[in-house]
């Protein structure tokens, strides 16, 4: 299996996690647990098999930053299964889709990156989109449907992806894989005691086998076997492939939305989702130019 072919089902896979979570009769918070727990689990299988060895020298010296990151990335899902669960798939991919503007806003903070005329641009680009997306999303909402909670819902979880992607910048002498691995294992073991304190951890909504096969879907499948054919594709492809090929997630989220679950946007949401992703694509474009290298976008979402 080549590279393209490789990052191109990953894209698929997770563009479609959303549609399994809606049929999951369990709190965000517990998916977000089992996801972790399954997904690591299955990881770890991986290296196992594959006879892979982790430097535990340098996930010693990342350590910190590691549990920090791990920690957001729990909390991410579940604000983004959140989100799903108040608006529709395609509104809450595409406030998901608006972390990397969030790196913009906070790299000069956090990177010390210079924030020029263009990246200004493309945060302005996605701010007219997000309006569109929002404003005319409004008109339809129902008291069971709230679209606006919804895309807050995904706004925060975009912050926490970018503080991810912003961590992921000071790891060293880590491949991805292994990032991904010890951050899957943190997130679930953080997100333990919240769950349990939340939600008592009775997992009553496991209750029919159509939610158990779902679950182990987005474990094994959405989470193991994607990151797994994510972070393998990633060595063979240069950095623009990459990010183009990244963009099949957010689209085919929103055509399986609507083949599956009959989810529809207006035109005018279409051209504010195509001003999100132009803008988000833009600035990945900007930030492997100034860092001169392809960052893991660390596939989190999905």
């Amino acid at each position: 299996m080549n590279g393209k072919f490789k990052i191109i089902t990953a894209m698929l896979i997770f563009g479609s996690i959303g549609a399994f979570v809606k049929n999951i009769n369990l709190s965000s918070s517990e998916i977000a647990l089992l996801r972790g727990v399954i997904g690591s689990l299955f990881l770890i299988c991986v290296i196992l098999f594959g006879r892979r060895k982790p430097s535990f020298k340098s996930l010693k010296q990342n350590l910190v930053l590691l549990i920090l990151s791990g920690s957001a990335i729990g909390f991410n899902w579940i604000l983004l299964f959140q989100s799903y669960k108040y608006t529709t798939i395609s509104n809450a991919t595409l406030s998901y889709y608006f972390a990397p503007i969030f790196v913009i806003i906070l790299a000069p903070l956090v990177l010390k990156e210079k924030l020029t005329p263009v990246k200004v641009g493309c945060i302005v680009t996605a701010m007219i989109g997000l309006f569109l997306v929002v404003n005319i999303g409004v008109g339809g909402t129902s008291s069971s449907h709230n679209n606006i909670v919804g895309i807050l819902y995904g706004l925060s979880a975009a912050v926490l992806y970018a503080s991810v992607i912003l961590m992921n910048k000071f790891l060293r002498n880590l491949e991805g894989f292994e990032t991904t691995l010890v951050q899957l294992i943190v997130a679930a073991i953080v997100l333990s005691p919240y769950v349990f304190i939340k939600d008592h951890m009775d997992f009553s909504g496991l209750n029919s086998p159509a939610s158990i096969i779902n679950i182990l879907i987005l474990g094994i499948i959405h989470t193991g076997i994607a990151y797994f054919l994510y972070f393998t594709s990633v060595k063979e492809l240069n950095g623009q492939t990459i990010a183009v090929l990244s963009y099949i997630d957010p689209i085919s989220a929103v055509i399986i939305a609507a083949v599956f679950l009959g989810e529809t946007m207006s035109f005018m949401q279409m051209i504010g989702g195509g001003l999100i992703l132009c803008a988000t694509f833009l600035s990945e474009r900007l930030g492997r130019a100034d860092l001169k290298q392809c960052s893991d976008r660390g596939r989190y979402s999905g």
